[in-house]
């Protein structure tokens, strides 16, 4: 038997193995998303069962303007979240990235030591610091200054804050990848010529990084969008998001068919701002050839 005939006859071996993840994807994944659809469709019985009588009336009600309202405090809140990881995670990056090899090493394990632990308990950690009891309101008492213990452990920026805290080294650690093989030669060169930091910044190094931010801001703003856990702690269910109204749906109304509408309504929002973010990580155009 030929080299060529043994070497086909394990890529052919080694191709079958690829259904294996193939079918399981189809059943574990694919199969309770067509579930999913398929109770959109359906109508909430009397004591929470399901009817089969197959309408498309749980859209209409996702339109309804009160749900588009909650989509857009969740969509407005994801790309704020998303923005401030940028903002704090790109020096982050850059100073991890410039730093020599033993403190990058420190820096990854100081930055991953959050995921050791479950999201709940850092949540619950924010919240007792906070809380009504905590150590930040008897500080603000002993300076004598005046707040409300309540809205001190419940609010808006709370949720903002746990919601950048917990996915920060998401964008943290794509941009940092990115800039430990770039060639920070070119920086000197552009510095030589006479280029301002700014646009050195702006011509150099961020135009290198445009998949690694792309990727960052996916890997943020995704679970970001349908987090329903920290604004529920960390916002006392003062401010509804399309998380909440969907988990709500499910294990508070159960009204299972609306439940799985929303959910429908959300993989649509969120495929298509996948789309549109990744419009950004397209090169700009082709080179013209020489004539």
């Amino acid at each position: 038997m030929s080299d060529t005939h043994k070497s086909r006859r394990v890529r052919s071996r080694i191709g079958r193995l690829g259904w294996v993840p193939i079918v399981w994807y189809a059943l574990f994944l694919l199969g309770p998303l067509f579930l999913v659809f398929a109770t959109s469709l359906a109508s909430r019985g009397i004591y929470g069962g399901l009817e089969w009588n197959l309408s498309g009336e749980n859209y209409l009600r996702s339109a309804d303007p009160l749900f588009s309202l909650i989509l857009w405090r969740s969509f407005l809140l994801a790309a704020v979240t998303a923005a401030f990881c940028f903002i704090i995670g790109f020096p982050m990056a850059l100073a991890m990235a410039t730093a020599s090899a033993t403190a990058r090493n420190v820096f990854v394990f100081a930055l991953a030591i959050p995921f050791l632990t479950n999201l709940m308990i850092r949540i619950c950690a924010v919240k007792s610091l906070v809380a009504y009891e905590g150590p930040v309101a008897h500080f603000l008492l002993a300076l004598g200054v005046e707040f409300d213990r309540f809205a001190l452990s419940q609010n808006l920026s709370l949720v903002l804050y746990g919601m950048i805290s917990s996915y920060l080294p998401f964008m943290v650690f794509p941009l940092y990848s990115a800039l430990e093989r770039f060639d920070f030669s070119l920086v000197e060169a552009a510095q030589d010529l006479g280029a301002s930091y700014i646009q050195v910044m702006n011509r150099v190094i961020l135009p290198s990084l445009r998949r690694a931010i792309v990727s960052g801001v996916l890997l943020v703003f995704i679970p970001a969008f349908g987090e329903f856990v920290i604004p529920d702690l960390l916002g006392g269910a003062k401010t509804m998001l399309i998380g909440n109204l969907i988990s709500e749906q499910f294990l508070k109304a159960r009204d299972w068919p609306f439940g799985s509408a929303l959910s429908i309504v959300l993989m649509l929002i969120l495929a298509g701002a996948i789309w549109w973010i990744r419009l950004f990580d397209r090169p700009m155009g082709r080179p013209r050839r020489p004539a």
